[in-house]
């Protein structure tokens, strides 16, 4: 029940309108009623001002530059917990035991391996396609494989179905990630970690050993969690609105990882890197600062500054740290894109500009020189995101088939087009 109320006022009568309070954010207007009430919608390009649902997994403080999973801070957990204990805190809502750990660990490492004839499906696309539209792809083509976790009023196939998104995503990035370079896909190994086993597959080949550095599969894991969930962000509101339809879940992540595929979502790290790239070299970066700094440049640089944290970005101290080793591991004395992004890096923290608007060097500055660093091509950037996300997906898809309130996505519409009109024979037109 609500404690407090509005009051609408609309050709002078007045309409009660309940204001809900959540247990941590602003209060929210309840509006459900307002149409039947009042005969109006309401108006919100973006959907910026209008909460969709109600949640218990993530929650975003922009102005105090806060990250919580479940009520935990993102930087704790990145500091001191690893990417499949987050994975089980998302999906189940606690912090697992040990015991617990153990178990979920273990049946995520048996669903890695994909089913043997998805293999064609690769081999079916261009080896110049983008990752993201093999993913598409293939994920979506999940749902034909998998016939026994498509059931979404079942319990036990909602987990199932889950798990094997979880397990099988780095599978299928990695994939998608061989085929396009041409080189023979290398089958999941049960004996590494998560983020190891993903390196493994991307970066191994036959003809020799191929041992992971600890220090790279650590800031893989980083990256992962770091990029687990985030509220009710464009790709997980498309994978609430999917599933809104009753979707089984493999479309559903697929439409999440469209949406992700955009460059104002999921590409940003990608976009950064361009941006380093186009700079060149140090001596070039005061010329594109000033066309940053000047309003009638259209140039704006990428990975600075975010739209929902309005102060600093929580992640990407985390990610600087991870940055920061990996850099020192691979060296850049010989790199002019990670030179330009250190100095890039430096004067940020530095300029009164920077300083005064709060344009910090947000996680998809970092993420992108990392995944540069260790070798990964920019049309890799956004399927690791999209791997990372999928268990916020696959987390916040659970919760809202658990809604007693769930209907289908609707949103309406301010129609400006014309009104009625009558058909006119092509003779007299």
């Amino acid at each position: 029940m609500a404690d407090k109320h509005a009051r609408l006022t609309i050709d002078g009568k007045d309409f009660d309108l309940p204001i809900l309070s959540p247990t941590d954010g602003p209060d929210v207007l309840d509006i459900r009623k307002l149409y039947g009430q009042v005969g109006v919608f309401t108006y919100d390009p973006g959907f910026t001002s209008t909460a969709a649902c109600d949640s218990t997994i993530t929650f975003i403080d922009g102005d105090k530059g806060e990250l919580l999973h479940r009520g935990y801070p993102i930087d704790q957990l990145a500091a001191k917990s690893h990417y499949l204990e987050v994975c089980y805190l998302l999906f189940y809502g606690n912090l697992p035991t040990a015991a617990e750990l153990e178990q979920f660990e273990s049946l995520v490492t048996r669903h890695t391996m994909i089913h043997e004839q998805m293999h064609y499906f690769f081999r079916g696309f261009r080896r110049d396609s983008h990752p993201m539209a093999t993913m598409v792809g293939v994920v979506g083509a999940m749902s034909a494989f998998y016939h026994d976790s498509l059931d979404i009023n079942d319990l036990h196939q909602r987990e199932v179905a889950s798990i094997r998104l979880i397990a099988k995503m780095p599978t299928i990035a990695a994939m998608a990630y061989k085929y396009s370079i041409g080189q023979p896909f290398v089958y999941p190994r049960n004996d590494l970690d998560y983020a190891a086993n993903f390196l493994h597959m991307c970066f191994s080949v036959p003809a020799e050993p191929y041992n992971v550095d600890p220090i790279l599969a650590r800031a893989m894991d980083r990256i992962f969690t770091l990029h687990a969930d985030h509220e009710q962000n464009a790709s997980t509101s498309t994978v609430r609105l999917a599933s809104s339809s009753g979707a089984n879940p493999f479309a559903c992540i697929a439409a999440g990882i469209a949406c992700l595929w955009g460059p104002a979502h999921g590409g940003a790290n990608q976009a950064c890197l361009e941006m380093l790239r186009e700079i060149g070299t140090v001596d070039r970066i005061p010329e594109y600062i000033a066309r940053a700094k000047d309003k009638n440049d259209p140039f704006r640089l990428m990975g600075f500054g975010h739209r929902v944290y309005k102060n600093f970005d929580p992640r990407a101290k985390v990610m600087k740290q991870s940055a920061d080793e990996v850099l020192d591991l691979m060296g850049i004395e010989n790199n002019p894109t990670l030179q330009v992004a250190k100095e890039l890096e430096r004067i940020a923290l530095e300029d009164p500009y920077f300083i005064e608007k709060k344009l910090y060097p947000n996680v998809d500055f970092y993420s992108g020189i990392i995944l540069d660093a260790m070798g990964f091509p920019t049309s890799m950037f956004t399927p690791i995101f999209a791997l990372a996300r999928t268990v916020g997906w696959v987390s916040q898809w659970k919760e809202q088939l658990s809604d007693p309130q769930l209907k289908i996505g609707r949103p309406r519409q301010l129609y400006l087009g014309d009104t009625r009109r009558d058909y006119v024979e092509i003779e007299n037109r």
